[in-house]
């Protein structure tokens, strides 16, 4: 029997001691633990829709909170009364009118949204047997473009522009899909560049990826120049110089300093600086990339940029080259395709950001969707690889040769197993206990 209703919303409180090995270090974040509001959305029928968001530990509890305030819109909904008019569920979601006070659409409460949304998503998908990349693709445009809320948006891009780009790579869906079959996605790695790694590590590292197929790396920098150059000799020493070589400063920079600093690294040959400056600074972006790209240095951000309102004023000002959406600080799926539709009118390559926990699982639907049905191009396309955490997924990434498979369980490819969810809930799970009780980790007051 196919679900009718949503029925009731668990929320868990998942988290990972990845700071212990320094998995995810970098100049901003320098001992995270990955972490995830974990949602279960149950329905009158056997069918679930599971959804994370993501956070790097403490405060992890903040956002699962705001998860059950919204979930109060949620449950008791008739599946029909949300899948049908999506774009204004979304919205009813994004701006309740008092709880918008706390963003509006941004910070807790829009990651709070991308939990409960990934999952009505992934529920979606596995009402209709497929993995959610194959139900937006095979989605009719008119239909897809519905999901979509144009608030704020519509002098860049018009539902009615939207829908002529859908219709317009109509033709050759299948040739693509095809091709992505047989080639898969590409990939890059960050495994190999955590700031924590010592240089025996970061060796070895280098060594097994491309062991593994992989032809781009990505390193963290920004704390010590001196350091940074060292640890970009020995990448450089260790992959070759024709390899694609990515940095990320995670927000460390002031506007001139960024700039000062990448001329400093530009003899390594890079492809992009990630977050060079506060994600708010959208005229800093600009000015760092008008200085920087004569270099064949571009401007990567995304992670952190709050809103598609934001994501349409980097497009217009120039201010980067590489779009980095991510699939939970967005208000979800339907912001992501927001943003998608938008690069694609400015030529900008989607290139999603994937450090985190479950994060490599979604995005990985969001760039084959991307190049199947938007742009049709794999030029300076590449999605992120951390290899971290997987094994915690009935249906985890594959990635081989360095390129991402295309999913095939149906869904959104989160759900955890059981086994994981509760040895890893905070603060009671077995990992958790142990650490508490070896005096590793005390419960955060907040």
């Amino acid at each position: 029997m196919a679900p009718t209703r949503i029925i009731s919303c668990q929320v868990k409180d998942i988290r990972f001691p990845t700071s212990l090995e320094k998995d995810g270090s970098d100049a901003m974040n320098l001992a995270p633990d990955y972490s995830a509001p974990y949602i279960i959305l149950r329905t009158d029928s056997d069918l679930e829709g599971h959804g994370v968001t993501f956070t790097v530990g403490k405060g992890n509890e903040i956002v699962c909170h705001a998860v059950r305030v919204l979930s109060q819109m949620v449950v008791n909904k008739e599946l029909d009364y949300i899948y049908n008019n999506f774009g204004t569920f979304w919205r009813s979601l994004t701006s309740e009118d008092q709880m918008r006070w706390l963003g509006p659409e941004k910070g807790v409460m829009h990651l709070a949204v991308a939990a409960i949304i990934n999952a009505l998503w992934d529920l979606w998908a596995k009402i209709e047997g497929k993995p959610l990349w194959k139900l937006l693709v095979d989605m009719e445009p008119e239909i897809l473009v519905s999901t979509i809320d144009f608030r704020y948006m519509s002098n860049v891009l018009s539902k009615d522009e939207a829908l002529a780009i859908l219709k317009k790579m109509q033709a050759g869906k299948s040739e693509r899909e095809n091709n992505l079959k047989s080639t898969g996605y590409p990939a890059y790695t960050t495994s190999v560049g955590w700031l924590g790694y010592d240089d025996v590590k970061l060796r070895r590292l280098c060594k097994e990826a491309l062991a593994e197929g992989f032809t781009r790396f990505k390193a963290k920098v920004g704390a010590d120049l001196a350091d940074d150059k060292r640890r970009l000799t020995i990448i450089r020493e260790e992959v070759g110089q024709d390899k694609m070589l990515l940095v990320d400063a995670n927000q460390r920079w002031e506007v001139q300093e960024a700039i000062d600093w990448m001329k400093e690294l530009a003899q390594f040959n890079l492809t992009w600086i990630e977050e060079p400056t506060s994600p708010d600074d959208i005229l800093g972006h600009a000015q760092i990339a008008k200085e920087l790209n004569p270099l064949g240095i571009g401007v990567a951000t995304g992670e952190q940029c709050q809103n598609r309102i934001m994501f349409k004023q980097f497009l217009q000002a120039n201010a980067l080259q590489f779009c980095q959406i991510d699939s939970c600080r967005l208000g979800g799926v339907n912001e992501n395709l927001a943003v998608i539709l938008m690069a694609s009118k400015y030529g900008v390559p989607i290139c999603p950001h994937g450090g985190g926990v479950g994060l490599c699982e979604l995005i990985q639907h969001l760039s084959i969707f991307d190049y199947i049905a938007v742009s049709g191009s794999l030029d300076k396309r590449v999605v992120e690889y951390v290899d971290h955490l997987h094994e915690n997924f009935l249906h985890p990434t594959v990635v081989k040769n360095g390129s991402y498979q295309l999913p095939q369980a149906p869904g959104y490819s989160v759900q955890m197993k059981e086994s994981s969810l509760i040895s890893n809930e905070w603060p009671n799970g077995a990992v958790w206990k142990k650490l508490i009780q070896d005096g590793v980790y005390t419960n955060p007051v907040i």
